[in-house]
């Protein structure tokens, strides 16, 4: 070994002593430090994935059936509104029915059959059974509970459960309010028939008081007139309803007594003298159409009825309607159909018919009353001193021209 080398590994050692130097490392490579790691059981992974999937999967569930319960909560609430809504609707309807089937059975049972010969009930009679038909049906519907909207489950299965339940609730609240609605509008068809026929009833009647009152023409004015004034309120009912259906009672009221009236006044005329009685009557009348007159007897008027001697006395109103009650001794019927009493008559009417003719003559005195009442039976062809001229002289040509236009 040179000294060069030894000069390279360390100064020489003393002689004797040997030293044996090791190098720092061996092999002459860098010495690395190794680390030794724990190793995770693999079943404990797979577990924790495993876990993990199942939470996802879990989750993603949950929310599925919570949005799904809340869109089918949500449809099912809207449905059922609407369902409840087409309910009320029907429950309004068939309140309007039973009112109008209620005036339709109060017509009926007023009715006393004055005034109803010739108005036929066929009509309402069908409808009112209809109208019980209809109302049976709409009970039904009416009775149909619709289910309430239920507390929402907590897990997803009774969610899932719970929106299938809603579904089917929805589906039949749909099905409610079909219903409902095509039965208003058979409610609101049977209301319209019900209610047109009695409307018709009712105008049957009012146009049926005219040919009944000429049925009963004896009858006093004040009921005649109270018999057109209910029949003009009754001519044209809007609707059938409870106004209607009183306007009718009170005509039908009316009309019973005009009945009554006649028959008591027919009553006051018996005797050997009525045909006669009731001849004048008519003969008065068809002098002063559009004039209503009644007329009443007795054995001396205004002075005079016996020993031959005839009495008449008229009372006229010149308010409306036109009007008079004229007053005839028996003397008057029992010398009947003579000219004198024909011209007597004539004389009466032209006092009852002046009440169309006021502004034809001065009715401020009584003379002037008198001369136009003479002047009128003139006029209309009675010239028999009868006629008034016995009595209050010849009237002035000019009254008579002016009585031709009062007709």
């Amino acid at each position: 070994m040179s000294d060069a080398f030894r000069s390279e590994i360390g100064p020489p050692h003393p002689a004797g002593h040997g030293i044996h130097l090791l190098p720092p490392q061996f092999g002459g490579a860098a010495r690395e430090t190794v680390r030794r790691r724990r190793r995770v059981p693999r079943g404990l992974i797979i577990g924790a994935i495993a876990a993990v999937l199942v939470g996802g999967a879990f989750g993603a569930v949950q929310t599925s059936a919570n949005l799904r319960y809340d869109d089918t909560a949500a449809a099912y609430a809207t449905a059922r509104e609407e369902a409840q809504s087409a309910l009320s609707d029907l429950e309004a309807a068939d309140a309007q029915l039973a009112a109008t089937a209620a005036s339709a059975d109060a017509l009926l049972a007023g009715n006393t059959g004055a005034l109803m010969d010739a108005v036929p009930l066929d009509a309402i009679d069908t409808a009112v059974a209809d109208a019980d038909e209809v109302a049976t049906a709409t009970d039904e519907i009416l009775g149909t509970e619709l289910a309430d909207e239920p507390t929402k489950p907590g897990w997803f299965w009774e969610l899932f459960a719970g929106a299938d339940e809603l579904e089917e609730a929805q589906t039949s609240a749909a099905d409610v309010e079909d219903e409902a609605e095509a039965q208003v509008a058979a409610v609101e068809t049977s209301d319209a028939q019900l209610s047109d026929a009695g409307v018709a009833v009712i105008s049957g009647a009012s146009a049926a008081a005219g040919a009944f009152e000429t049925a009963h023409i004896s009858a006093r004015n004040d009921d005649v007139i109270a018999l057109r004034n209910a029949a003009s309120s009754t001519t044209a009912p809007t609707a059938l309803d409870d106004d209607a259906v009183a306007r009718f009672a009170q005509l039908q009221a009316e009309a019973a007594k005009v009945v009554e009236s006649e028959a008591a006044e027919l009553a006051e005329k018996d005797g050997p003298l009525r045909a006669a009685r009731l001849e004048i009557e008519a003969f008065a009348r068809s002098l002063a159409p559009g004039v209503l007159l009644e007329f009443d007897w007795a054995p001396i008027v205004n002075g005079y009825g016996d020993q031959g001697s005839m009495g008449g006395y008229t009372t006229w109103w010149w308010d409306e309607p036109d009007r008079s009650v004229m007053l005839l001794s028996n003397s008057v019927a029992e010398q009947w159909p003579a000219a004198r009493s024909k011209a007597l008559v004539a004389h009466e009417v032209g006092h009852a018919i002046s009440v169309k003719c006021e502004d034809m003559y001065d009715s401020s005195t009584q003379d002037s009353i008198e001369k136009w009442a003479t002047a009128w039976a003139i006029g209309m062809g009675f010239t028999d001193d009868a006629n008034g001229v016995w009595a209050y002289g010849y009237p002035p040509q000019s009254y008579i021209d002016a009585a031709y236009g009062c007709r």
